[in-house]
């Protein structure tokens, strides 16, 4: 599976929902908490592209979205393939 990185915060339940189903798909993945740490949070942002809400997602290195998005690819059959080598 490639790798994932998904940058959180610990009160958060769409982060804990995205984690959920990356746990269900069998996916590792790097948690970053974001919730104290500003430099963290502003490499996130850059990295996603403008996105400052939590959860931001990465696959393989390719900027996903959030929650919904990730939902959203599993419902189309998507999330499989991406989560693949």
């Amino acid at each position: 599976m490639k790798p994932v990185e998904i940058y959180t915060t610990p009160s958060c339940g769409y982060c804990h929902a995205a984690k959920r189903l990356l746990t269900q798909k069998g996916a590792a993945f790097t948690e970053h908490n974001v919730a104290a740490d500003p430099a963290l949070r502003k490499t996130m942002t850059q990295r996603a592209h403008g996105g400052y809400t939590v959860p931001q997602i990465f696959i393989g290195g390719t900027h996903v979205g959030g929650c919904d998005d990730l939902y959203a690819l599993d419902a189309a059959g998507r999330l499989d393939p991406l989560l693949a080598d």
